[in-house]
Formats: structure tokens, sequence, C-alpha cells
């Protein structure tokens, strides 16, 4: 099992940071790698809740992920398990976790997806959410 972390400096307050990593308008926007659609996002935001999430990346393919969450302490702390329904290449079952903290220019998130299979798999989800962190970053640069 493998895991990466990536760290993210946004320009805005954490509970609206934390806000965009949960509900399904504001994930709209940012999830995926590149700049294809979101086809749905939905959410039940709380200890036990689940999320799914469809994607249309630029080359047609789609991805579908699923999980609940496990640790849900806004705006600090957001964990859950992960798992590719269709299109993402894993099999088994993962796990996201976000923190987010206050600094002089607004949230530094830190963003661990941990039991990963293997290198590919985290190299793959790497490229992907360094893609999507972008575009959550950039959500919040617009709003300035």
């Amino acid at each position: 099992m493998t895991s990466l972390t990536l760290v993210r400096r946004i320009a805005a307050r954490p509970s609206l940071v934390f806000e965009a990593l949960v509900a399904p308008d504001q994930i709209r926007q940012w999830w995926g790698p590149d700049a294809g659609p979101v086809l749905l996002a939905e959410t039940d935001p709380r200890p036990g809740g689940g999320f799914r999430v469809v994607f249309r990346m630029l080359d047609g393919t789609e991805h579908e992920s699923a999980g609940t969450y496990l640790e849900f302490d806004p705006p600090h702390r957001l964990a859950m398990s992960w798992r590719w329904l269709r299109g993402g290449g894993d099999a088994g079952c993962s796990r996201v976790e976000v923190s987010l903290r206050p600094i002089d220019t607004g949230t530094e998130l830190t963003f661990t997806h941990a039991r990963l299979a293997d290198d590919a798999s985290r190299d793959s989800h790497r490229a992907g959410w360094i893609g999507a962190l972008d575009k959550l970053e950039a959500l919040f640069t617009a709003r300035t």
C-alpha cells in the first residue's frame, strides 16, 4: 500500500474551502483532473454519510467514485473512504483525508490519499488530484 500527499495554499477562509469540498454545486466546479464536466455530484456531508461523483474527461471517458465520510469536523478536517465504481482502475477501497489550517493568506490545505494499491495507482491519482486541486484553488482566485 502507498499514499500521496499534496499541500496547497488557497485564498479563502477554511470554512469556505470546507464548503467547497462537500457542497454538490461547488464540487461540480472543481472535481476531476481536466476541464471535462461533472455529470453528477451527490453528498450527505456528515459522519457516516456518503458521496458519489461522476465526471467526464475531455477524452470522453467517464469516471465514477463514491465513499463514506469517516471524519467530519468543519472547517478543520474531513476523511472519507474512496472507491472507483467505474473508470478508475483500482478495485479496492482507499482513504482520502483533508486538513485545513488558517494562514495569513487564507487556508493551507493538506490532502492525503492513502491505502493506494501500488506506485502506478499513486502516480495516476496524483495527476488527477493535482488537476482537481488546481481547479479548486482557481475557484477562489477567480472570486477575489
